[in-house]
């Protein structure tokens, strides 16, 4: 009885290796052939799931995100069963940060999506991501949350800390990669303004009176 495929599970090893060989080459660079010769498959096969390239694309970013989310979800489970706003937003800031092999290619793949929907008319003709705003939303809520437990400065803007939270956190993983500072240096900026963002009137960032 010949063996049942599964094909979402053959489009995930597809999109895998997209990341791996991108990763090592850079998005632009990579061809179909490419991916078919890293996935071991044919690229007949290829253009069976994926017709043209652009749809390999937005297959190989969906892929991408839920890889983050995955890592995203790891984090938190080490923390415990309730981590709190605090420990959430820390484990959605410092899993984009590239600090070993998988977060790296994870921002350089990203940045370089972000760069070709610029310019690649397919890319631009579709939304880059399906909420391009998911992040800020999602770190928004967090802030706001953290303000009414009473965890969080109340006079502070929970949507203007949270896009400055991104903004740094991006800035800082492209340094990161290209080697002016190092993921020690970068962890330690988000902290500060982390602990600037979770401190109450009357208390440091610790819980202790100031």
């Amino acid at each position: 009885m010949p063996k049942r495929v599964d094909h979402e599970e053959r489009r995930a090893q597809i999109a895998e290796a997209l990341i791996q060989v991108a990763g090592r080459r850079g998005l632009h660079a990579v061809g179909m052939r490419d991916v078919a010769a890293e996935a071991g498959v044919s690229l007949r096969l290829v253009q069976y799931y994926f017709e043209t390239k652009e749809k390999l694309l937005f297959y190989g970013l969906r892929h991408l995100t839920d890889r983050f989310t995955a890592r995203v979800g790891a984090r938190l489970a080490a923390v415990g069963p309730d981590p709190g706003p605090r420990a959430t937003v820390e484990a959605l800031l410092l899993a984009s940060l590239p600090t070993d092999d998988e977060s790296r290619t994870f921002h350089l793949l990203y940045s370089s999506y972000a760069i070709l929907s610029v310019t690649d008319g397919a890319l631009a003709a579709q939304p880059f991501i399906d909420n391009p705003d998911a992040a800020e939303n999602a770190l928004t809520g967090l802030l706001v949350q953290a303000q009414e437990a009473g965890l969080a400065d109340p006079d502070a803007d929970a949507r203007t800390e949270a896009i400055s939270l991104l903004a740094m956190a991006a800035t800082m993983s492209t340094s990161i990669l290209v080697g002016q500072r190092s993921p020690e240096s970068a962890i330690a900026v988000l902290h500060h303004h982390l602990d600037r963002i979770f401190s109450t009137a009357g208390t440091s960032a610790n819980g202790g009176p100031i």
